[in-house]
This record gives C-alpha cells, structure tokens and sequence, in this order.
C-alpha cells in the first residue's frame, strides 16, 4: 500500500486529531503493560516539548490523540517519535520481534473551537460506547482520567 503524501507542517501551534491502529487491528493494548508503556511514551515527548497533548485514548486495538505538534516539529515527526518509541519499548517489554502498527497514521486538522470540543469528547467517550467502562472517568487510559494532566488548547481554539 502506498504511503499518503502529506504536506509538512508549516502552520505553527495547528491542533490535529489523529488516529492510528494496531498491526491488523489486534487487541495488542488488552494489556495494562502494554497501555500503560504507550500513555507513558506519550507524557515523555509530550514533557520534552516535543508537542502538546489535549485529549488521548488508548482503544484495545486503536488510538486517538489530539496534539499540536512543538516548534521545529512536524505532525509525521511527533508520530514517529511516539509509535517507533513504543514499538522499541513494546518489543524489549516482551522479549519478541513482531509486527506492531498499521502502516501511517489518520489525521484531521483542528479548524475552529467547535471541532476541537467535539473531538475531544468523541476521544473521551470512546471507552464508553465500546462499552469498556459505564463512565469516562473510569477508563485508566484515557485523558478523562482523574490523574491525566493535559495542555491547554492553543490560542486560536481558546475562547
């Protein structure tokens, strides 16, 4: 399959939702391991500046984040570092060489305040309408839990 052409990202603080799926949609984050290294890779980048990070789930086979990438980073940057990062810890973790992701990644650009809220609760019900957890907050690996501690969303989607 090709690889999508994507223009970099030359519009600073631009806000994306982006969605990225387990090597043939494998349940591979059943494991709390597995989940928690993911979320952990994820506050790490996001605590070197690499991005922000507004709203994240970790889905059994899937995940949704909405990130604006940092200065001098593009959005295919940010997810290399995220998805070939876990991959490293993922396969040390259990000892094993194997496939981990679906080629590339989904994403959409933030484009108002509307879109950003709307995203970011799809995100946070997501555990819900999968029927994973009764309430949002219940979910461990989601930034509707009481410990995520998120960005704000930038400027132009503030208000």
């Amino acid at each position: 399959m090709a690889k999508p052409h994507r223009l970099p990202s030359v519009s600073p603080n631009q806000c994306y939702l982006v969605t990225s799926s387990a090597y043939e949609k494998r349940r591979l984050f059943q494991s709390e391991i597995l989940s928690k290294s993911f979320v952990e890779g994820l506050f790490e980048y996001r605590d070197k500046g690499k991005y922000s990070l507004h709203a994240y789930v970790v889905m059994p086979d899937h995940f949704h984040l909405l990130i604006t990438p940092g200065e001098e980073m593009t959005l295919e940057r940010c997810m290399q570092l995220i998805k070939g990062g876990f991959s490293h810890r993922a396969k040390f973790e259990m000892g094993r060489q194997f496939e981990i992701w679906q080629r590339g990644f989904t994403d959409r650009r933030i484009r108002d305040r509307g879109e950003y809220v709307a995203y970011k609760k799809y995100i946070l019900l997501n555990p819900v309408r999968a029927r994973l957890v009764a309430l949002e907050d219940e979910y461990l690996f989601s930034s509707a839990h009481p410990m995520s501690v998120l960005d704000g969303a930038p400027a132009y989607l503030s208000g």
